[in-house]
């Protein structure tokens, strides 16, 4: 066991305050029943600051900790594109999307998408999105959770999965949303604190005790590391299978900024279930909008916390400043350096105390985005696939029940899914990819559902029903085609079928289930007008900066 005493008592102490919170938070008012609004949107109460908090924890996870310091050893500081570009996003998402949602007044994403269209599209994408928070999003967290358990405490994986899906379970799902995004706000604390005295313990070691020259030595040691746009061959990346691969696949030169990953970002920021459950709980649109505003603010200061430690890892690793850190960086199987085992392997340098806070900031990613995805599953299949077709006339307690139900059959599935995702070399890079199969047809639906009054159901559910089938296509037959830009490739494709299909079945006529997005509904307070300037100059400073 690596973690000294005081290190577990650290992590010990964030374990139970992080229980004893979600239970206590959980409680009802005395002959008060849970009722699906308690359960599935925390009552529609949470302050923006609250909205904010959550949303970061929710998204920060393993996948962010593990896997994109991962992709900071292998591909350096452009990953941090997803991040960056994540803040822009969440202003888009809070101007023209959010004001419609909370308009609707709906619980699920699949339930817009019946108000919008009808019940063949909502019933559709709700066994995609189930698939996809099952099979990937739960599925990688576990996995990766495990591992960090594995490399810090020798946890043997399965007790590993095992035990972090007990813990996540143990106050979400009794508690529901409510639960979650209050344990959510302690959790960005520790998240936040403990990634940050991981980042400069990792810049203090290559900077020979200093932070501020580890970090002017990593851009002398690896510049090509500090490089936002790719070009085609220029960084060679391990495949995990000690051969090498191009980072161009990855993240395909300038068309990150203008093609797939707008794509990648829309559909996570403002069509995902798990994301958008939050800011449809808020108190008002006002305080949905200010808690994305700063839930942006926080993404701009991510790359610090999970990425920058995987490049400082890879100078540690290239001038053998400790051999144990680079045996540690090894496949204990196959003896290949992983690129996900380079965040585990920084928390072993922490002092005593700072390792435990740390480990638990790691454990506070992992917990808040399990619990978070366990409960947009139950809300999906309650209100989307039960509420529909087994329980019409189920009362409120009944569907908080199979709601709790669904999420323990959830995290079942993920832990006994979860170990075959060992072979990979960066499990980030691979939620990405096959997220990015269902993305194009889902912003398809989206974006043309509400800016479009023309679309028919046809052609959603069109969008919906090609957005796998072609990707798999192309992937087959076109393999050196980015996966980004394949993204972009099939979302072109997908608007031309739907706009096709909606001009010959339509007439030239508007959906009667079109949307009005006139008046004042995009309108903005000028808090928030200024917040969204300061994210967009600070972003287009950075890409200016490391262009």
């Amino acid at each position: 066991m690596l973690l000294e005493p005081l290190d577990l008592i650290v992590f010990i102490g964030y374990c139970c305050l992080i229980i004893g919170m979600g239970l206590f938070v959980s409680r009802e008012k005395k002959g008060h029943v849970k009722n699906s609004q308690d359960y599935f949107l925390a009552s529609k109460a949470l302050p923006w600051w609250a909205v904010g908090a959550s949303l970061i924890a929710s998204n920060i996870s393993a996948e962010q900790f593990i896997g994109m310091s991962g992709s900071g050893f292998a591909l350096g500081l452009a990953i941090s594109t997803y991040e960056w570009m994540a803040a822009i996003t969440l202003i888009v998402v809070a101007v023209f999307f959010l004001p419609v949602y909370i308009k609707k007044g709906i619980y699920t994403m699949p339930g817009f998408l019946l108000d919008r269209y009808d019940t063949r599209v909502r019933t559709t994408m709700a066994v995609f999105w189930l698939a996809l928070y099952v099979f990937v999003n739960l599925t990688s967290v576990l996995y990766l959770g495990a591992l960090s358990l594995n490399t810090i405490m020798d946890v043997p994986m399965t007790y590993g999965i095992i035990g972090l899906a007990l813990f996540a379970m143990i106050y979400s799902i009794y508690g529901g949303l409510k639960a979650v995004a209050w344990t959510d706000v302690v959790q960005v604390f520790f998240l936040i604190a403990g990634g940050l005295a991981t980042t400069y313990i990792a810049l203090t070691m290559v900077g020979s005790g200093s932070a501020w020259d580890g970090l002017s030595l990593l851009r002398q040691e690896v510049p090509g590391h500090f490089s936002m746009i790719l070009s085609k061959g220029e960084m060679m990346i391990p495949d995990g299978k000690g051969g090498t691969r191009d980072a161009y696949m990855d993240l395909p030169g300038i068309s990150v900024l203008v093609g797939g990953m707008w794509i990648t970002n829309l559909s996570y920021w403002g069509f995902n279930q798990y994301i958008t459950q939050r800011a449809l709980a808020a108190k008002s649109l006002d305080e949905a909008q200010k808690g994305m505003i700063f839930a942006g603010f926080l993404k701009l200061l991510m790359p610090l916390i999970v990425v920058v430690p995987g490049i400082a890892a890879l100078v540690i690793v290239n001038n053998g400043i400790d051999t144990g850190f680079v045996e540690s960086m090894k496949d204990p199987v196959t003896g290949i350096i992983k690129s996900d085992r380079a965040y585990p392997t920084l928390l072993q340098l922490l002092p005593t105390g700072l390792k435990g806070l740390a480990f638990a900031a790691l454990t506070a990613a992992i917990i808040s985005s399990l619990a978070s995805m366990a409960n947009s599953t139950s809300t999906i299949f309650t209100m989307d696939i039960y509420k529909k077709y087994f329980g019409q006339n189920a009362s409120e307690s009944k569907q908080v029940k199979v709601g709790r139900i669904t999420a323990v059959i959830a995290f079942v599935i993920a832990a006994i899914v979860a170990p075959a995702l060992g072979e990979l070399d960066q499990a980030f890079q691979f939620i990405q990819e096959y997220t990015g199969f269902v993305s194009p047809g889902v912003f398809a639906i989206f974006f043309f559902g509400v800016f479009w009054k023309k679309t028919t159901s046809n052609a959603a559910l069109t969008g919906a029903a090609l957005s796998i089938p072609l990707s798999v296509v192309l992937k087959e037959f076109w393999p050196t085609l980015p996966f980004l830009d394949r993204m972009g490739l099939v979302f072109l494709i997908l608007s031309g079928l739907m706009i096709l299909i909606s001009l010959v079945e339509g007439k030239g006529k508007d959906h009667p289930n079109s949307i009005d997005i006139s008046g004042d509904i995009f309108k903005t307070t000028f808090g928030f007008k200024i917040g969204a300037f300061i994210i967009v100059l600070i972003t287009t400073a950075l890409y200016i900066v490391f262009w």
